[in-house]
């Protein structure tokens, strides 16, 4: 996701107002996109899953912390402090990106993405809607993303819905703990849950 850790696709962060486009693929028959994420995604952001406990509130929001949501937009200035007078060392470009709130300060919250960079964004350009990357942490620069079943109900032995790369972005409609039921553009289906970042050990959405 940074300019200089490239994989030669989308970018979903690149350093200060430098232009990328983030694509997202779906591969089903005849129908392939991807969105192309560098690799080091295992790390410091999966870590913070297991923060998801802690029991702490936002001194502004009064909503949990830590807790996910998703970009609004597809240009999102992530910043070294809470206010537009602190310098922007990156900027996101993938609406509907999953990212992890850890701090608030007034109208701004600090943010953790999947690679675990964070920064300050301002409240407006967040969302409640939930989504997550679909192994992200399988996208390695150079070598072709991996497929993960979207399976027609929520077992291995289900039938595939369609096939989803590695590093695309799920919508989350509901999850039990072991499984999501998802959508991906207009294609739909259950996935493992713990396939999936943007969404925390054991959780539950309904």
């Amino acid at each position: 996701m940074r300019s200089n850790r490239g994989t030669g696709g989308g970018e979903d962060r690149v350093r200060c107002s430098t232009l990328a486009v983030a694509r997202a693929l779906l591969i089903t028959a005849g129908l392939t996109a991807a969105g192309l994420l560098p690799a080091g995604l295992v790390s410091v952001g999966l870590v913070s899953a297991g923060l998801a406990a802690a029991g702490e509130t936002g001194p502004s929001s009064g909503l949990p912390l830590p807790r996910f949501v998703s970009l609004k937009s597809d240009e999102v200035n992530l910043r070294t402090g809470p206010g537009k007078d602190y310098p922007t060392q990156w900027v996101f470009r993938r609406a509907g990106l999953p990212v992890e709130v850890v701090k608030e300060f007034e109208g701004w919250r600090q943010v953790r993405d999947a690679e675990g960079v964070t920064g300050w964004v301002s409240q407006s350009l967040i969302s409640g809607r939930r989504t997550a990357l679909v192994l992200p942490w399988d996208v390695k620069p150079d070598v072709p993303p991996p497929s993960v079943a979207l399976r027609e109900d929520d077992s291995e032995s289900a039938r595939p819905a369609a096939l989803v790369e590695a590093g695309v972005i799920a919508n989350l409609q509901n999850c039990d703990s072991r499984w999501c039921y998802v959508t991906v553009d207009r294609f739909r289906g259950y996935v493992e849950q713990d396939k999936l970042w943007g969404i925390y050990p054991g959780e539950i959405i309904k």
